[in-house]
Parts: structure tokens; C-alpha cells; sequence
């Protein structure tokens, strides 16, 4: 049984998701969400996730929300189906990924969500952007870039000198930082954060989903 991921192509969730499934090669089926028609509020998707968010995967009989949990969750079933995201052989590095991606969540997210939503989300309804908000979160996100600098001066990804989930992570957001606002200076500013993002962005299976339009201009 094929499973679905009910999202929308512009969704940073919905594309954290995807890019989890071609990295571990499983075949999906993406079920369009209309969130300009709050499809996501309707009786049949809320009796998916009651919180009316996108995504949800609908694996046979499980039903999951949360995007790090349905990457977790993918991860682990397919743990020995394409690339491993994980690294489940060796706990030692498995925990830097959990840690890492604990990071991602609890640190990075909070400081890039604003600049996303204000540049971009904000003028899709027709609204401007406020700067007070942007202003702040580029300085709490410069402060998350340093300690990413430091820390890949060592290792080549944010876990240890392997691609995985805690990487994957951040990519729909800093895909968006880099493409749709003016503030590209906060990667390429520091030389080993910019390195990692051309390597993390240049993978096939996100590259394929921003060739195919999922996060592209249209």
C-alpha cells in the first residue's frame, strides 16, 4: 500500500517530509490540501489531526502528524532502504543526530519561522511585511549561525561528517531564506555554514522536489 502524505507543495512541512521519502526511496502519493480554501479545517482532514496542520501521513491504518515525528517514523521503518538518516548502527552518532535534531526544532526554527512567514507567507495574503519581527529573528538566527560555524569548522555536518535527519531538517527553511528573502548574507556570511547548505541543498532528492516546483517560483 502506497502511502500518503496530505499536504500542499509550498508547505516547509509537507517538503521536510518529502525530501525524507526520496532520500529513503519509498514511493508516496501526495494529496493536495488547498490551505487557501482551508481544506486543512474540514471535517475529514481534522478527523486526520485534530489541529488542522499539515502534514499528515497516512501509512495503511496509522495516522501521523508532526513532520520530525513522520521523518522519524519514516526513517526507522526504512531504516535499511536508501540512505540512512539515522545512523542506527552506531548509537553513539545516533544520539548526535537526536541531539542535533533537537536543535534544529528548538533553536533554529524559532528564529527562521518569522523571517519565512513575514517575507513571504505575509504577502501572499496580501499583508506587509513588519520589520520589528524580522529585525529580531535575524538577530536571533545569526546567533544560532555562529554556534553552527563553530561547530562545522569540525565536522562536516551538523552531526558529525555524515548527512542526516538533523541536516535534512533544515532544509525547506533555508531554502526559502535563500530564495525568496534578502538576507542570503546570514549563510554566506560564514564560510562552513555556506558549505554545508551548497552540500545539503545539491542532494537529488531535494533537488528534485525544487526542480519539479514543489518550493519553485510558481
Amino acid at each position: 500500500m502506497t502511502i500518503k502524505v496530505y499536504g500542499a507543495a509550498l508547505s516547509t512541512n509537507t517538503v521536510r517530509v518529502l525530501t525524507c521519502l526520496r532520500e529513503k526511496q519509498v514511493d508516496f502519493e501526495l494529496v493536495h490540501v488547498d490551505l487557501f480554501k482551508a481544506e486543512q479545517r474540514l471535517p475529514h482532514f481534522l478527523a486526520k489531526n485534530p489541529f488542522g496542520q499539515i502534514p499528515v501521513l497516512e501509512d495503511g491504518d496509522l495516522i501521523l502528524f508532526e513532520s520530525r515525528a513522520i521523518t522519524t517514523y519514516i526513517a526507522e521503518k526504512f531504516k535499511e532502504t536508501g540512505y540512512d538518516l539515522i545512523r542506527y548502527q552506531d548509537p553513539k552518532e545516533a544520539a548526535l543526530v537526536k541531539v542535533w535534531v533537537e536543535v534544529e526544532s528548538q533553536q533554529y526554527n524559532p528564529a527562521i519561522k518569522p523571517i519565512i512567514y513575514q517575507n513571504f507567507v505575509m504577502p501572499l495574503m496580501g499583508k506587509s511585511p513588519d520589520q520589528t519581527i524580522i529585525d529580531a529573528s535575524i538577530e536571533k538566527l545569526g546567533n544560532v549561525l555562529d554556534v553552527y560555524e563553530a561547530k562545522l569548522i569540525s565536522t562536516k555536518y551538523l552531526a558529525g561528517d555524515f548527512y542526516s535527519l538533523a541536516d535534512l531538517h533544515h532544509l525547506p527553511y533555508t531554502y526559502y531564506l535563500m530564495m525568496k528573502t534578502p538576507y542570503t548574507d546570514l549563510i554566506n556570511q560564514r564560510p562552513h555554514v555556506k558549505a554545508w547548505w551548497e552540500d545539503i541543498s545539491s542532494r537529488p532528492a531535494f533537488k528534485k522536489l525544487t526542480e519539479s516546483m514543489i518550493l519553485g517560483d510558481n
